[in-house]
């Protein structure tokens, strides 16, 4: 595996890198958001943006409206857009549904769907957990019963992230009891504004709305809304859960985040009469950036692996993993660095000011503490480390 740019992929490196600078200039107002922390209208702005220069899916099929990117422009891409710190994309539209429905969905779904998750004009949400069944998602007991031309959807699903947001819902719905319980589950494409549906928030530690749960009664929902066959949607759902994984280990989310720690610490240091000690945070640190390092050469074997190859399959498990506690541990860092001067950057009296010649690092403090209550789950989301553990124990290690 070469990392080492060619000349065209320079050529390609600096246009990407150009379109950034124009689009978003030094010191946009979107600049270290999370997906959660932008607004609806922020995500499909930018989405938009992606899409008027024909990078809106750079990892769909050409024919439905991706790229012809090599793996290294990819890479590339993902380099430049951590470094711009740009805003996030909805994984829900361009990383989970749209892949299943270019690779499964009849034509008539991919006329209906692909163009407006493209422009960004409907967003989505994805109805997979509920009570009881999380890592065991096979267990799930939402249901969708057959009744002439539509599905009958009865149900319950949680900890559905954007709901509040989405127009549109992929679920999970057991469609059989028979055999096993995996070979009983469907992919249904659902209109949130549908009669029946209930959208309840969850407030989570982080003191941020996000999370929903969300009751399907008595909802009906035309049968040609189903991607692939039915009963075949485990198949589907796996072909998801490699992608949504992989997006999770956040490797350009860690690259911008340390770095900001560095920063934050030395405005500190200069600032403050007491700080997080030097030896102290230089050594949690380094140790840090270490890991950092070598996620990101799991995510270039991701990336660089032929298409529908064991390492291709099986990457995202340990990226997921290791991206998921490397940011609780990035968290746990700018909690203990921040101290006793915490209570300086809460000050009203010190309200953020930035200037063009200053970073504001006096604002960080509430979202570094946001970040680290909220990462607090992120080992939890899109398959558990123990799951993850114990699939690679399995599949790679034959245990």
């Amino acid at each position: 595996m070469d990392l080492e740019l060619k000349p065209e992929e320079l050529v390609f490196q600096k246009e990407v890198r150009d379109w950034f600078e124009t689009v978003l200039p030094e010191g946009h107002d979107m600049k270290g958001k999370t997906l959660i922390t932008q607004t609806k209208e922020e995500t499909s702005w930018w989405q938009s943006q992606l899409h008027e220069k024909g990078w809106g899916a750079v990892g769909w099929p050409l024919e439905d409206g991706g790229t012809t990117w090599s793996d290294p422009q990819k890479a590339i891409f993902q380099a430049e857009a951590a470094r711009a710190q740009s805003p996030h994309q909805s994984p829900f539209g361009i990383t989970m549904v749209g892949p299943v429905i270019c690779a499964f969905g009849s034509p008539e779904l991919k006329a209906q769907h692909l163009p407006s998750i493209l422009d960004g004009s409907i967003n989505w949400c994805q109805g997979y957990s509920e009570p009881g069944s999380g890592s065991d998602l096979a267990s799930l007991r939402t249901t969708a019963e057959r009744d002439g031309d539509d599905y009958v959807v009865n149900g319950q699903k949680i900890w559905t992230t954007l709901a509040h947001w989405a127009e549109w819902i992929f679920c999970l719905v057991r469609t059989s009891n028979e055999g096993k319980p995996q070979q009983g589950i469907s992919f249904l494409l659902i209109d949130m504004n549908s009669p029946g549906i209930e959208v309840k928030p969850i407030y989570t530690i982080d003191g941020a709305h996000h999370l929903n749960e969300v009751y399907f009664t008595d909802v009906r929902v035309p049968a040609s809304n189903l991607v692939g066959e039915e009963n075949e949607g485990w198949t589907y759902a796996k072909f998801l859960l490699g992608n949504e994984r992989a997006g999770i280990a956040g490797t350009g989310m860690i690259r911008n985040g340390l770095e900001n720690l560095k920063n934050v610490h030395d405005y500190l240091n200069e600032t403050a009469a007491e700080s997080y000690q030097a030896d102290a945070f230089e050594r949690r640190h380094a140790e840090l950036s270490v890991r950092a390092a070598a996620l990101e050469t799991l995510e270039n074997r991701a990336l660089f692996a032929e298409e529908g190859s064991g390492e291709g399959l099986i990457l995202p498990l340990p990226m997921k993993a290791l991206g998921t506690e490397l940011q609780q541990d990035m968290g746990d860092l700018a909690y203990d660095m921040l101290g006793n001067e915490s209570s300086i950057f809460y000050d009203s009296e010190f309200a953020p000011t930035a200037s063009d010649n200053e970073p504001n690092y006096r604002s960080q403090a509430p979202m570094m503490t946001h970040t680290m209550l909220f990462n607090r789950a992120s080992t939890i989301f899109g398959g558990t480390t123990e799951v993850q553990k114990g699939i690679i124990s399995k599949f790679v290690l034959g245990l």
